[in-house]
């Protein structure tokens, strides 16, 4: 704040607030322009005072997009009632299950926060959150659900299908893999022949 608005705020004449920061008994800087602004030393340790939060909303395809947005009203209602400082508002859209998510691996190598605050656990992955607990909670991070019950049912069915999906990419991974090995064998089988003759 300005030195001028530093002396309103005290009660005190600008001339008087002048002599203090003179006298260093208030902290702050001269700008280029001479103004002189001081550091309220209050305001200062409310910040600080305040934890940190990210709030993260998803939605598994870009048809529920329209829900992102009442997601994110909801988790700042929540964040702004708990006092929590929101350093950062993340939208994504993927699958529960799709565990290359860029934003969200964005957010968990960041270190500008303190607590990540979800809609349900769902919202951030559908298996292992207990894990991304355990290391959070070593760098003495954490993460708030608000809604505890199981998310919506218009999710799961799509992540359902992506299960369905990967497993049978991986099975026909592993026909096709398997088919490959069975191809070198014969080929070299055949160079071994060809060399013993």
């Amino acid at each position: 704040m300005k030195l001028s608005e530093y002396a309103k705020k005290n009660s005190i004449t600008y001339l008087t607030a002048y002599r203090h920061w003179q006298k260093g008994y208030i902290k702050g800087k001269q700008l280029p322009s001479g103004t002189i602004v001081v550091f309220d030393e209050k305001e200062k340790k409310a910040k600080e005072e305040k934890p940190s939060a990210i709030i993260y909303a998803r939605v598994s395809s870009s048809e529920n997009k329209k829900n992102l947005e009442s997601q994110c009203n909801r988790l700042r209602d929540y964040a702004s009632a708990r006092g929590y400082q929101i350093a950062k508002e993340v939208k994504e859209i993927g699958s529960g299950l799709n565990d290359k998510r860029a934003k969200l691996k964005k957010i968990l190598e960041s270190d500008d926060w303190k607590i990540l605050i979800v809609e349900h656990k769902d919202r951030l992955a559908r298996f292992g959150l207990n894990y991304i607990e355990i290391l959070l909670a070593k760098e003495n991070k954490k993460i708030e659900v608000i809604n505890k019950t199981s998310g919506d049912k218009e999710d799961l069915m799509p992540d359902f299908v992506s299960i369905i999906t990967s497993f049978c990419a991986r099975l026909y991974g592993l026909r096709r893999n398997k088919r490959r090995t069975e191809k070198i064998i014969k080929e070299l089988e055949e160079e071994m022949s060809k060399t013993e003759k």
